[in-house]
């Protein structure tokens, strides 16, 4: 194999995934049989993600390519220090140091000159001989550059294993200097510590460094990968048999006994935990993480505790005529209560555990005001909290009371622990959480220690819709364990002779086909059977056809909802389509990171809670700057102007287009439902009722009426396993 050295002229293509990367390359040695009229020749291969201006020394062959002529196919890549006054500027502003620009790079190479590069190795304290250059930039640059170049040896020594940058990136930001001794010691730990790696990529590593195929280590592993996947689905458990299976399918082992006898060892070690659950009076042997065994038990044990301790508003209302108390509540707010909803203000008083569910438009909302209402006439201490900011911000909005995420409400640090726990309970008489059908074991289990034994809960939400992202299926159980009085409501209050968002949401509901005739004024069907001619036909309706029909803003008002992220007409390529069309504007100041561009006014969304930055999963909000000399986008949500560096855009994806589950816990003025055939996977009433009742003015469905009746019809709701059910019921 040959060696070839120079210095990057441009990146063609990188594909942040596998790595593979097309660039031109501007040789040391001058081969004029082999490179362009410029001078450049062309370099192929999986590579660490590079940039322009960086030397770097490839090792390979070349190769005579049919379409695209001479290139040189890299086996081996290694990152050198630049030499030239551009490379070493470009290097310097790559983004090794928050705040160094190529303003600031070109002052330090200017002063130092072809030295530079050996100052910093050998003088670093020399930069504060540079004019104009700030002290705290100095040191920042002394400490990253030392840091940078240990950095770079292990992304070297990490794509000899396969894993692309923006992953290797992610290891060296979990183990710092001792990553390679980490992964050396245990290459399977990447799939528990860092985000994203995972099995298959870890087992990958793995074999390449030798362990075998039914080594201890590898088996553990493919367990608790399985058990994680199975998790991701919103199982807390796995029948042992279906885990077993999973593992050896996962594996590639043709002998279960092998994976059955490591299981055993995990089970009596207490690293997985083994148990019993009977349902329907049939036993059947589980297995469980050990974060959703202790969670499944905490939760029942505290909610039967609950259901027998003594209630701090017994007193208030202890001697209360209730059809009198009722009606004055209802006359002093000028609304009116069906007996249902008196019902449900009455449990939610004098009730521990209650629950109030029920379809849009069925007066959930003033239910819950007159329990407010109620509760601030005794001076009666209370909290409202929703699973997401944006259901949060809403709940705030409806009842004129301050509403926190449920996060926020416990005190959730960015180390992962809660303020408010058993030794620290909420002080309030009653605790409120709406859209509680996202509420997760994990998390339901951090808000059941936080409540103090006399404290009464309310659960409201829709059981119809979409359960959590995460584990368990926590509203469900709460109201098929007899614990809870539960209300639902099924009166149908808001709607008008043409309108027809609510009448088709509780069609759908009920297993009936939604009325598509487009004659009403909120409700229409465009029909496409096309993926290609559908997608065309989204754009046109957010960018066009809506605005101008009933003056809705194309960015701030319209949502365009899929059911999935692949596919013509999936999230993926419908954000790449509207982002183009409604924010490609080549005068726009951009960024490409992680494989995507980021463009200053692009309709962004948060993916993760962030603490630090008061931003939460499900937040929505547009890029209003990108800063270059700093290496940061600066994002607006909700009126606040929030950094964000390169290296943390990972927690932000487009929402021109976002999945229905994304869409959970938020309300637009107008949706955009894609819906054929080709979804056929995800085609299910809950998923199509979800996304409908997402829109408070305007549905556009664009499809056909055999995927809306497939979904329709489709009420298998996937099967969760779990014991949190069984264990309530005793």
């Amino acid at each position: 194999m040959e060696t070839l050295t120079g210095s990057i002229e441009r990146i063609t293509y990188y594909n942040d995934e596998t790595g593979y990367t097309v660039l031109r390359l501007l040789p040391d040695k001058n081969r004029p049989d082999l490179s362009a009229r410029d001078g450049t020749v062309t370099v192929v291969g999986a590579m660490p993600e590079l940039q322009p201006g960086e030397a770097v020394e490839f090792t390979g062959d070349w190769v005579n390519d049919p379409r695209y002529g001479m290139q040189f196919r890299a086996e081996i890549v290694k990152p050198i220090l630049p030499t030239s006054r551009t490379g070493i500027i470009n290097y310097l502003s790559s983004g090794i140091v928050r705040g160094i620009g190529p303003r600031t790079a070109e002052k330090i190479a200017d002063y130092f000159g072809d030295e530079t590069l050996h100052i910093l190795d050998h003088a670093p304290e020399r930069l504060d001989e540079v004019p104009g250059l700030k002290s705290n930039l100095a040191k920042d640059l002394i400490k990253a550059w030392a840091e940078n170049q240990i950095m770079r040896q292990i992304m070297i020594f990490l794509q000899g294993y396969g894993i692309t940058s923006r992953m290797a990136i992610r290891i060296y930001g979990e183990y710092g200097q001792e990553t390679i001794e980490r992964v050396k010691e245990d290459p399977y730990r990447l799939a528990d510590e860092v985000f994203g790696i995972g099995f298959i990529r870890a087992d990958a590593i793995a074999r390449s460094m030798g362990i075998t195929g039914e080594s201890r280590g590898r088996i553990r592993a493919g367990l608790f990968y399985a058990l994680n996947k199975l998790a991701l689905d919103g199982h807390t458990c796995a029948p042992r048999a279906m885990l077993v299976g999973e593992a050896c399918k996962l594996l590639e082992i043709e002998n279960p006994p092998v994976v059955e006898f490591v299981l055993n060892q995990l089970v009596q070690e207490e690293e997985l935990y083994g148990d019993v659950i009977h349902e329907d009076g049939r036993p059947l042997g589980v297995v469980y993480l050990p974060m959703y065994y202790h969670s499944e038990r905490g939760v029942a044990r505290r909610l039967l505790d609950m259901a027998g301790a003594p209630s701090a508003l017994v007193k208030a209302w202890q001697d209360t005529d209730w059809p009198a108390f009722l009606a004055e509540l209802a006359k002093s707010n000028q609304v009116a209560l069906t007996g249902q909803q008196q019902d449900a203000v009455k449990a939610a008083l004098t009730s521990k555990l209650s629950v109030l569910t029920g379809g849009p438009g069925t007066g959930k909302t003033t239910t819950l005001q007159m329990v407010i209402n109620a509760l601030l006439s005794a001076k009666r201490a209370f909290k409202l909290a929703s699973p997401t900011g944006r259901a949060a911000k809403r709940l705030s909005e409806a009842t004129g009371q301050t509403a926190t995420t449920i996060h926020r409400m416990l005190g959730y640090s960015p180390d992962g622990h809660f303020l408010h726990d058993e030794d620290y309970p909420l002080e309030a008489d009653m605790i409120i959480v709406d859209e509680a059908s996202m509420i997760d074991l994990v998390l339901f289990y951090s808000l059941l220690k936080a409540l103090r034994p006399t404290s009464h809960l309310l659960l409201v939400g829709d059981v119809d819709q979409l359960p959590s992202v995460g584990a368990g299926n926590v509203l469900h159980d709460v109201i098929n364990s007899g614990l809870a009085h539960v209300t639902r409501l099924q009166t149908i209050f808001r709607q008008s002779e043409d309108s027809l968002i609510v009448v088709n949401a509780h069609r759908v509901n009920q297993g009936q086909m939604p009325t598509v005739d487009n004659q009403s004024r909120d409700f229409f069907l465009f029909q496409e059977e096309d993926p290609a001619r559908a997608a065309e036909l989204v754009v046109d309706l957010v960018l066009n056809r809506i605005p101008n029909k009933f003056g809705f803003d194309p960015m701030d008002d319209i949502q365009v909802i899929a059911p999935m992220y692949r596919g013509q007409i999936g999230v993926h390529a419908l954000n790449d389509a509207l982002q183009k069309a409604l924010n490609g504007s080549p005068r726009q100041a951009e960024k490409k990171l992680g494989g995507r561009v980021f463009r200053a006014g692009d309709k962004v969304m948060q993916t993760r809670n962030n603490y630090e930055k008061e931003v939460f999963n499900g937040d929505i909000g547009r890029i209003s700057g990108i800063n270059f000399d700093d290496n940061r986008l600066e994002v607006v949500i909700d009126g606040r102007y929030i950094d964000y560096d390169w290296n943390e855009v990972e927690e932000l994806t487009h929402a021109y287009c976002i999945s229905t589950h994304r869409s959970q816990g938020g309300e637009y003025p107008a949706v955009v439902l894609p819906l054929l055939t080709q979804h056929y996977m995800m085609l299910q009433r809950n998923l199509l009722y979800t996304a409908i009742t997402r829109a408070r003015k305007l549905v556009v469905i664009v499809g056909t009426r055999k995927a809306i009746h497939i979904a329709v019809n489709n009420n298998k709701v996937a099967e969760r396993y779990g014991g949190l059910l069984p264990r309530l019921r005793g």
